[in-house]
Protein backbone atom coordinates (compact mmCIF):
# COMPACT_ATOMS: atom_id res chain seq x y z
CA UNK A 1 0.00 0.00 0.00
CA UNK A 2 1.59 3.45 -0.86
CA UNK A 3 0.52 6.57 0.72
CA UNK A 4 1.09 9.87 -1.10
CA UNK A 5 -0.31 13.13 -0.31
CA UNK A 6 -2.54 15.55 -2.09
CA UNK A 7 -0.19 17.60 -3.38
CA UNK A 8 2.12 14.68 -4.98
CA UNK A 9 -0.27 13.04 -6.57
CA UNK A 10 -1.16 15.89 -8.25
CA UNK A 11 1.68 16.28 -9.69
CA UNK A 12 1.81 12.52 -10.46
CA UNK A 13 -1.51 11.42 -11.32
CA UNK A 14 -0.78 9.37 -14.62
CA UNK A 15 2.47 7.48 -12.74
CA UNK A 16 -0.40 6.65 -10.04
CA UNK A 17 -2.69 5.47 -12.30
CA UNK A 18 -1.03 3.59 -13.61
CA UNK A 19 0.35 1.82 -10.57
CA UNK A 20 -3.19 1.37 -9.61
CA UNK A 21 -4.18 -0.17 -12.81
CA UNK A 22 -1.40 -2.52 -12.28
CA UNK A 23 -2.81 -3.81 -8.41
CA UNK A 24 -0.84 -1.58 -6.57
CA UNK A 25 -3.51 0.47 -4.00
CA UNK A 26 -2.82 3.86 -3.20
CA UNK A 27 -3.98 6.19 -0.79
CA UNK A 28 -3.75 9.87 -1.05
CA UNK A 29 -3.65 11.31 2.33
CA UNK A 30 -3.35 15.30 3.36
CA UNK A 31 -2.80 16.55 7.00
CA UNK A 32 -1.84 12.62 7.80
CA UNK A 33 -5.00 11.29 7.18
CA UNK A 34 -6.28 8.80 4.79
CA UNK A 35 -8.83 10.81 1.86
CA UNK A 36 -9.47 8.48 -1.00
CA UNK A 37 -8.12 5.32 -2.05
CA UNK A 38 -7.19 5.12 -5.97
CA UNK A 39 -8.52 1.94 -7.28
CA UNK A 40 -9.60 0.58 -11.05
CA UNK A 41 -13.26 0.61 -12.35
CA UNK A 42 -14.82 -2.90 -13.21
CA UNK A 43 -15.50 -2.62 -16.96
CA UNK A 44 -19.63 -2.10 -17.10
CA UNK A 45 -21.25 -4.93 -18.95
CA UNK A 46 -23.27 -3.98 -21.89
CA UNK A 47 -26.72 -5.14 -21.61
CA UNK A 48 -27.96 -6.81 -25.27
CA UNK A 49 -30.29 -5.39 -27.08
CA UNK A 50 -33.43 -7.11 -27.93
CA UNK A 51 -33.66 -8.42 -31.07
CA UNK A 52 -29.60 -8.69 -31.83
CA UNK A 53 -29.72 -11.77 -32.36
CA UNK A 54 -31.93 -11.81 -35.15
CA UNK A 55 -31.54 -14.25 -38.15
CA UNK A 56 -28.57 -15.97 -36.53
CA UNK A 57 -30.29 -19.18 -34.62
CA UNK A 58 -32.73 -21.59 -36.60
CA UNK A 59 -34.58 -23.93 -35.12
CA UNK A 60 -35.05 -27.14 -37.44
CA UNK A 61 -38.65 -27.61 -39.39
CA UNK A 62 -39.28 -31.19 -37.41
CA UNK A 63 -38.31 -29.41 -34.12
CA UNK A 64 -41.61 -30.23 -32.11
CA UNK A 65 -41.92 -33.94 -33.90
CA UNK A 66 -42.14 -36.99 -31.49
CA UNK A 67 -38.66 -38.68 -31.28
CA UNK A 68 -38.04 -41.53 -32.64
CA UNK A 69 -37.24 -43.52 -28.96
CA UNK A 70 -40.84 -42.00 -27.94
CA UNK A 71 -42.94 -43.06 -30.54
CA UNK A 72 -44.51 -46.49 -28.40
CA UNK A 73 -45.36 -43.78 -25.50
CA UNK A 74 -47.04 -41.29 -27.99
CA UNK A 75 -49.56 -44.35 -29.64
Amino acid sequence: MQQITLAEASQNLPDLIEAALGGEEIIIIKDNQPLVKLTPVSPVQRRRKPGSAKGLITISDDFDEPLEDFKEYME
